[in-house]
């Protein structure tokens, strides 16, 4: 709930403003003398307020020189002026000193909530602005990983403290939960950082096309092959290689990368000389390894030299607050991308999402994203250009619902997709955000393949 301070030397003023915005879901601090006011910004042990709105005369102190003051003591705080008739000449002062924007008394509600709602909305962009180039200074050079929640923050200064090391990574988690962009920054936090990053999806292949892929073959190793062919091991050499999906690898593979990670050399195919090589694995899976290990699908060995080091990432409806940010960065870059002028996202938008399970994670959101700019006409995202709000309407905390399982509430999403989609299973995989084979595998289980 943002905080707004309000300071005016007219207590009828205050008591109707503080009523005002209090009804409109906002939490309010009073104040009618500028004194007062100072003494709570220059309090840093209380909650520091979100807007500031002061009027330009006070009886103690001049309203421009609280206004200086604000921003030394609060730099990244909008500031709306009030002011008179015959203060307007005061009122530009205060903007041309930095102030937001300002309003004349008397102001209808209209006029002052309308003004409110654009400097918070301005102060959230700048925050957001503000926060993506301080991670981006720790983070190196990917600006993608946009986040608020306090549980993504500990896997992230998690990876941020293990990539400096040489250590192999496994990174666990959902579909689309933005592993790629993790072991990304692995990378661009390590040593290796001026070497190559290469990234393999190990589901997309077949065990030929993958061996081919990773270790490279000569000419005539194979029906096809015309010319010799560098792997992505050798084209990775000195930097980082990221296998995701790797739990779908076959065991003939398995046991050639275990090769590869103990030894450091490999066999490209139709050779019979070993090439060596110097690589930092990074591995990713949605599987659960350690089932696949028990179960005899996945070497336990591979698995313990792959799993020095575990990055787990938890799926989107376990960090809601990460939903809002994440929407208005893939809403700020699509727009950007297509030319469009979108100014932020309708509320109702925001609640919308905010009430959805996302299966299919943040790669889901950036789909839906991207598929509402397209189609945007105004310069807002509205509720009616996201399809996943017409999903969330029978999920209404005030309606009556059937209690079921997180995994029948995926099936019925899953399937409901497929259906719309005229069982288009690329088409689907596309939208729900996981890879053809990842689906593929979920409808076997549904009996619906």
């Amino acid at each position: 709930m943002p905080l707004i301070l309000i300071c005016d030397d007219e207590e009828g003023i205050l008591r109707y403003l503080s009523k005002l915005f209090k009804t409109q879901g906002y939490a309010v601090e009073a104040f009618s003398s500028g004194t007062a006011l100072l003494a709570r910004l220059q309090a840093p042990a209380l909650v520091p307020a979100d807007l500031l709105l002061q009027d330009v005369r006070l009886p103690d102190i001049n309203g421009i020189d609280i206004l200086k003051q604000a921003h030394q003591l609060r730099p990244n705080m909008p500031v709306v002026v009030m002011t008179a008739h015959g203060t307007v000449d005061d009122a530009v002062h205060a903007i041309r000193l930095g102030a937001y924007d300002y309003v004349m008394k008397p102001f209808p509600k209209e006029k002052i909530l309308g003004v409110l709602s654009k400097a918070l909305e301005h102060h959230r962009l700048a925050d957001e602005n503000r926060r993506l180039r301080e991670e981006l200074q720790r983070g190196g050079n990917d600006s993608s990983i946009v986040f608020s929640s306090p549980r993504f923050r500990e896997v992230y200064d998690l990876t941020l403290q293990v990539a400096s090391s040489e250590a192999n990574i496994l990174i666990l988690g959902e579909s689309g939960t933005g592993k790629e962009l993790i072991a990304r920054t692995v990378h661009t936090n390590s040593s290796r950082r001026e070497r190559p990053f290469i990234s393999l999806n190990c589901a997309a292949l077949s065990d030929t096309l993958l061996e081919s892929q990773l270790f490279g073959h000569l000419r005539g190793a194979f029906t096809g092959a015309i010319m010799n062919q560098k792997g992505l091991l050798e084209e990775a050499d000195g930097g980082t290689l990221f296998l995701d999906e790797i739990g779908d690898v076959s065991p003939t593979v398995q046991a050639k990368l275990l090769r590869v990670i103990q030894e450091k050399e490999f066999m490209p195919i139709g050779s019979t000389k070993p090439s060596t090589v110097d690589v930092r694995f990074v591995a990713a899976t949605n599987r659960d390894l350690q089932l696949e290990v028990a179960e005899g699908r996945f070497r336990e060995d591979l698995y313990y030299r792959l799993n020095v080091i575990s990055l787990t990432l938890p799926p989107l409806r376990e960090r809601p607050e990460d939903i809002e940010p994440l929407a208005r960065h893939f809403v700020n870059r699509f727009a950007a991308r297509m030319k469009k002028e979108l100014h932020g996202i309708d509320p109702d938008a925001l609640t919308c999402m905010s009430r959805y399970h996302w299966p299919g994670n943040v790669r889901e959101l950036e789909n839906v994203i991207e598929r509402a700019v397209i189609l945007a006409q105004g310069n807002m995202l509205t509720s009616d250009l996201l399809p996943v709000c017409s999903r969330t309407t029978s999920l209404r905390c005030d309606e009556v619902t059937p209690l079921i399982s997180l995994d029948q509430l995926e099936r019925q999403h899953i399937l409901g997709v497929y259906k719309q989609t005229g069982f288009h299973k690329s088409k689907t995989a596309e939208i729900l955000g996981v890879s053809r084979k990842t689906l593929d595998r979920k409808l076997v289980e549904y009996n619906a393949g």
